[in-house]
């Protein structure tokens, strides 16, 4: 860890020039005292690293000192598929790690390379988190990351929405998953049968196990991610309504329907009736979660089938008509 740490501190000195010790401090999450130690290190090992006092001063190289100790680590090469979301890399514990990993990469690129390297961060920026939620606290998600690097056996304890709620089980976990802000993970828990999906935030206990297990050959995560989240959608809708739509609720449905909704009455959409009107079959949730969904669109949307829906549409109608008549 330290040695990681010392070519840290010599990456940053050549890459940014002088730092201070609070600096360098809070680049690697470490103390300021730890800090003058390891400038003390660097120094005993011959590098040219000095310090300037005053209100401007801080540690610097020698100019015209580089260094090209940077050979990555195969866990720093994986992380450069993080670098467009360093949040996600936190999260999974492997922040450090990126930073080092960018370092080391901007260090071995020429001057011109390191400044396009810049603009390019300036310039585009991926914010992988969905909106109007709050962000899931994943307490559990760093070790499960580290079992499923190092292909050991987890011992966990989830909730589900279904009696028994809190269910304990070892699995095999394979890889993990971001999906607009929340986490994910694919696991096997009984040898022989289909992965299974899970999400993080639902694990209360978990316990990395010393055994480890061999991973199927033909697994792939994102074809296995693609296939649960096509199922995942079939299997949550399975009823139908019928509705009819004015114009403006057509154009308003891509904002504010789920995305599986909004596909759909793209593609079965028929000709406009005289009035405008558009009737479609729609696939849903269930009756309640399509009375909500519904009721985003006021007066833009009738539904006329099943019988059910339209009379919970007519009785949240007559309510709000109660409310707001003068």
């Amino acid at each position: 860890m330290r040695a990681s740490r010392l070519l840290s501190i010599l990456l940053l000195l050549q890459d940014r020039g002088r730092l201070t010790a609070h600096q360098l401090a809070g680049e690697l999450d470490v103390s300021v005292r730890t800090v003058y130690r390891d400038i003390e290190a660097l120094s005993e090992a011959g590098v040219p690293v000095y310090a300037e006092l005053g209100a401007g001063g801080g540690y610097q190289l020698l100019d015209g000192y580089r260094t090209r100790l940077t050979g990555l680590t195969p866990q720093e090469a994986a992380t450069i598929f993080l670098a467009g979301v360093p949040d996600a890399a936190a999260e999974l514990g492997l922040g450090a790690v990126l930073t080092t990993a960018e370092l080391k990469l901007r260090a071995a690129l020429p001057d011109r390379l390191g400044r396009h390297a810049d603009e390019i961060r300036d310039r585009f920026h991926l914010d992988a988190a969905g909106w109007f939620r709050e962000t899931e606290t994943n307490p559990h998600l760093a070790p499960l990351a580290g079992a499923v690097w190092e292909q050991r056996r987890c011992r966990m304890r989830y909730r589900r929405w279904r009696a028994p709620h809190e269910v304990d089980r070892v699995i095999e976990p394979l890889g993990v998953v971001l999906k607009a802000g929340v986490w994910y993970f694919v696991a096997v828990v009984d040898p022989g049968s289909p992965p299974r999906t899970y999400r993080v935030a639902t694990i209360l206990e978990l316990e990395v196990l010393d055994e480890t297990f061999t991973r199927p050959a033909d697994f792939d995560l994102a074809s296995s991610w693609a296939a649960w989240a096509a199922d995942f959608e079939r299997r949550l809708h399975r009823a139908e309504a019928t509705v009819r739509f004015s114009p403006a609720a057509l154009t308003r449905i891509p904002y504010l329907m789920t995305r599986a909704m909004a596909r759909e009455t793209r593609d079965r959409a028929t000709t406009p009736d005289a009035d405008g009107w558009t009737t479609i079959t729609l696939p849903i949730e269930s009756v309640a979660h399509a009375h909500a969904e519904f009721l985003r669109l006021g007066a833009d949307v009738e539904v006329l089938a099943p019988p059910e829906l339209r009379t919970l549409m007519h009785e949240s109608a007559a309510r709000m008509l109660t409310l707001y008549t003068p």
